[in-house]
């Protein structure tokens, strides 16, 4: 019993990430119908960026995760400016403007090895102290930082696109981005806004697991992948959706390493893609567009 609890913490903490690099993909796709797949790189920005400015730079700790974040929110805004949104007025197909996420993410990745380097960096907890035990699980405290603040960052969010005027203009831009302005929505203020607030998500969530596995330039591509099923999983356009998608995911990865081999992981994450792909492609749970 305590074998099966271990792998349940260990499941759920890495599916709360996988879950919040899903919500970053339903933000981006709401507004814009662009799936960004350099999602993953703002994951490794936010671990890297933390990393340097705390152990390089010696800022305090808290003050280094708060600055990566909005360096990373920055840098996913500016990228909405300089390059999607020159597509965009363009009337560039979607496909090139996945492309060009694509292409970000690349940058991303040489920028941080070719200036930090190829090592895997960490920091510490943001708890001291030995792992808690429950049951005869030993739990690592990183681990229930990852679970509960991720859970309560999806909380907020959903409070956003439902409470506030701003998540409305952006769910509005998610049903019809043409009759949105009609409304007085700036629509390309909500896509650069959205950008930001994916971008944040991802760093966010690279923050939150550096300290229990590493960082390194070369993790992006697999929380894109990762975060991508989630987000298919629980619907792709719903970020509560996107979130359940990736403890989904997430848990169905843990026990497959208890029950098989490490290296069915990832067979289990893309057959559970291409069944939802070919049953049911809208996800577990409506989008946005549909509610």
């Amino acid at each position: 019993m305590s074998l099966y609890l271990q792998f349940l913490a260990s499941g759920l903490s890495v599916g709360c990430i996988y879950g919040l690099v899903a919500i970053g993909f339903s933000v981006i796709f709401n507004a814009s119908g662009i799936v960004n797949f350099a999602q993953g790189a703002f994951v490794m920005l936010g671990g890297t960026l933390t990393y340097v400015l705390y152990e390089r730079a010696g800022l305090p700790i808290w003050f280094a995760i708060i600055l990566s974040i909005f360096l990373s929110a920055l840098i996913g805004m500016l990228f909405e400016v300089t390059i999607i949104r020159p597509l965009w007025k363009r009337n560039t197909s979607l496909f090139i403007m996945m492309l060009a996420t694509l292409a970000l993410g690349v940058i991303a990745e040489n920028a941080v090895l070719h200036t930090v380097g190829d090592e895997t960096h960490s920091f510490p907890p943001f708890t001291a102290g030995p792992p808690l035990q429950a049951f005869g699980a030993s739990i690592a405290r990183q681990t229930v930082w990852m679970a509960v603040l991720s859970v309560l960052i999806m909380i907020l969010l959903n409070l956003l696109y439902k409470k506030t005027l701003l998540g409305k203009a952006m769910r509005a831009c998610a049903v019809d981005r043409n009759v949105a302005p009609l409304l007085g929505i700036k629509v390309e203020r909500m896509l650069t806004y959205s950008f930001g607030l994916s971008a944040a998500l991802g760093a966010i969530a690279g923050i939150l697991i550096t300290p229990a596995q590493y960082t390194a330039y070369h993790i992006g591509l697999t929380f894109s992948v990762m975060g991508f099923i989630a987000a298919i999983i629980g619907g792709l356009g719903n970020p509560t959706g996107a979130f359940v998608g990736g403890i989904i995911l997430g848990l169905l990865q843990s026990f497959a390493i208890l029950f098989f081999d490490a290296g069915f992981k990832d067979v289990i994450a893309f057959s559970i893609l291409l069944v939802f792909l070919l049953v049911k492609p809208s996800g577990l749970f409506s989008s946005y567009v549909e509610e």
